[in-house]
C-alpha cells in the first residue's frame, strides 16, 4: 500500500505560536514513516507562511517548504493543522482547508468558531440544557459588570492557554482584568467564580465519539490554572483517574460528549470541566485543537484509557478522511 501524504500545519500568529511548534513536532517523531511520507508547513507569528530567518524563526524550529507553502497543503492526502489560539483554531484555516478540498484533522469551521468564543459557546450549551458558568459579555465602551461578587474570572473571548485572562478579588483588580483582556480581544467575558475540582476529559470520533477517562487538575503553586501553570515544569499535576465518585465521572463524560455534540464538533477535543463542592458538574470550555505533545493532557488521557499516541494519530488521520468522504458525497 502506497503512503498516505500527510502535510502537519504548525506555527501561527498566536501567542501559542511555540506551543503549536512543540505539539507539531511530537506529531512529526510519532508518525510511522512506513505509513506515512510527513511534509510540514509553518506560519510565521507575522502571518507569513514561509522560510523564515535569524534566530527564533520559524525555519529553525520546524522544517518548512520554501516556496509556495499554501499550494502544499492541496497536494496532501490529508492535513493535521496542529495550531492553537486565533488564526488556526477558529475555523479560519479550516475554512481555507475546506476551499483547498482536502480532508482535516479536527472540527470543522463553524464549530472552531463557535467553540473559539466563549460567550457563544456558553449560550448554545446553555440552550443544549448543559451546565456552564454564568457570565456576562462586554464590548469596548461598555459600563464594566460584575454582578457574581468576588472573586471572579475575566476573560478574552477567544484566545487560549489561560492568555490575558485574571482572577479578581476587587473592584481595582477587576477594572485592571478587564483592560488587559481587552489587549487580545475586543469581547471580553466577566465569569462567575467556581469553587471546585478542575477535570479534564478528551474525546475522540465523528459521528459516534466517545470519553476518555477523567483527570483532575492540581495546580502545585499557583492560586488557578493560569499559563504558567499550564506549561512550566512541576506547576501542575495530572491525577487520572480524577478523585470524583463514579457518578460524577460519568456524568462528565457524558456532558463533554453532549457538548462536543451540540457544537458539532468532529474528529478531536479537550472538555474542561469543574466538579463543585456540592457535586455540580459544569462545562468550562471545549478545545478543538488541545495541546498535542505525547505529554499533553490530551494524550495522557487515552494513553490511561488504552489508545497509545501513535494509535490515537492514527485514529484521528482516519476519522478526518471519514468525514471528508462522507461530506463529499453532498450536493452544493
Amino acid at each position: 500500500m502506497s503512503r498516505l501524504k500527510v502535510a502537519i500545519l504548525a506555527g501561527g500568529r498566536s501567542s501559542e505560536h511555540e506551543i503549536s511548534l512543540a505539539s507539531a513536532r511530537s506529531v512529526l517523531e510519532s508518525l510511522d514513516p512506513a505509513e506515512y511520507d510527513v511534509v510540514t508547513v509553518a506560519i510565521g507569528r507575522d502571518g507569513r507562511w514561509e522560510l523564515g530567518s535569524g534566530d527564533g524563526s520559524v525555519a529553525e524550529t520546524l522544517p518548512v517548504p520554501a516556496q509556495n507553502a499554501p499550494a502544499t497543503l492541496g497536494a496532501v492526502d490529508v492535513v493535521l493543522p496542529i495550531l492553537h489560539g486565533p488564526f488556526g483554531e477558529d475555523g479560519t484555516v479550516q475554512g481555507l482547508l475546506e476551499l483547498a478540498g482536502v480532508p482535516y484533522v479536527g472540527a470543522g469551521v463553524a464549530a472552531s468558531a463557535l467553540c473559539m468564543d466563549k460567550d457563544l459557546f456558553k449560550k448554545v450549551l446553555r440552550d443544549s440544557g448543559i451546565p456552564v458558568a454564568r457570565h456576562v459579555a462586554l464590548r469596548e465602551g461598555d459600563v464594566v459588570q460584575n454582578p457574581f461578587g468576588f472573586p471572579c474570572f475575566v476573560k478574552p473571548a477567544r484566545l487560549g492557554s489561560s492568555v490575558g485572562i485574571s482572577k479578581a478579588h476587587d473592584d481595582a483588580e477587576l477594572d485592571d482584568a478587564v483592560k488587559l483582556a481587552f489587549r487580545h480581544d475586543d469581547k471580553v467575558l466577566v465569569e462567575e467564580f467556581l469553587d471546585g475540582i478542575e477535570v479534564e476529559v478528551g474525546v475522540l470520533g465523528n459521528r459516534e465519539p466517545f470519553a476518555s477517562l477523567v483527570g483532575e487538575i492540581v495546580v502545585t503553586r499557583n492560586e488557578w490554572y493560569d499559563y504558567e501553570a499550564k506549561y512550566d515544569n512541576g506547576e501542575m499535576d495530572l491525577v487520572v483517574p480524577a478523585r470524583i465518585t463514579p457518578d460524577q465521572t460519568a456524568r462528565v463524560q457524558r456532558l463533554a460528549v453532549q457538548a462536543f455534540v451540540a457544537t458539532e464538533c468532529e474528529g478531536m477535543a479537550r472538555v474542561d470541566c469543574f466538579v463543585t463542592g456540592d457535586g455540580e458538574v459544569l462545562v468550562n470550555e471545549l478545545n478543538t485543537i488541545p495541546g498535542f505533545t505525547s505529554t499533553s493532557v490530551y494524550a495522557k488521557l487515552f494513553e490511561a484509557s488504552g489508545i497509545p499516541y501513535p494509535t490515537l494519530l492514527d485514529r484521528l488521520v482516519e476519522l478526518a478522511l471519514e468525514r471528508h468522504e462522507r461530506r463529499a458525497r453532498l450536493a452544493y
